[in-house]
C-alpha cells in the first residue's frame, strides 16, 4: 500500500493501523511513501531532519519498528548490510540485489510466486507470505 502515491492521506492510513498520529510519524511515512528507492534507517533520517529537524535516528529507528509490526512497511534484509524498506505492496513483488553495486531492483510479475507456490503445494504447504531476494551480477 503506497498511501502518498495511491492518493490515500496517510493521518488516515496511520490511523486505519491504529496508530497514533505524530509529526514524526507523519514526516517519516511521507519521505517512505514517496521514495523511488528502498531507503535505510540512515537515508530515511536525513530526508527526514531536511521536514523536521527534531527528529532523532532513534526516532526514526522506533517509527519503522512500530510501522512494519502494523504491515505497513515491509523490511528487506540483505546479507549484512543495512536493513532497507518499502511501503507495504499492494501485490506481492520480490528483489533483485546487485551484488557488486548494491542497487536494489523489484522484479515485476508473478512467476516466481506462482512457481513457488506449485512447489510448496506439491509439498503439502500452503504459501502465507514470502519475499524473495535475488543476488546478481551484471553480465
Amino acid at each position: 500500500m503506497n498511501a502518498l502515491k495511491n492518493g490515500l492521506d496517510y493521518k488516515q492510513v496511520l490511523r486505519d493501523a491504529g496508530l497514533r498520529v505524530t509529526p514524526q510519524r507523519a514526516s517519516i511515512i511521507t519521505i517512505l511513501s514517496e521514495a523511488d528507492d528502498h531507503p535505510n534507517v540512515e537515508d530515511l533520517y536525513e530526508k527526514t531532519r531536511a521536514l523536521d529537524d527534531t527528529v532523532s535516528v532513534a526516532t526514526v529507528y522506533r517509527t519503522m519498528s512500530v510501522l512494519e509490526n502494523a504491515g505497513l512497511v515491509r523490511k528487506l534484509m540483505l546479507d549484512d548490510a543495512p536493513a532497507r524498506y518499502e511501503m507495504m505492496p499492494q501485490t506481492d513483488h520480490d528483489h533483485l540485489v546487485d551484488v557488486e553495486s548494491g542497487d536494489l531492483v523489484e522484479i515485476p510479475g508473478t512467476e516466481i510466486a506462482e512457481l513457488m507456490g506449485r512447489v510448496a503445494a506439491e509439498l503439502g504447504y500452503e504459501i502465507v507470505s514470502h519475499h524473495t531476494v535475488i543476488r546478481a551480477r551484471k553480465t
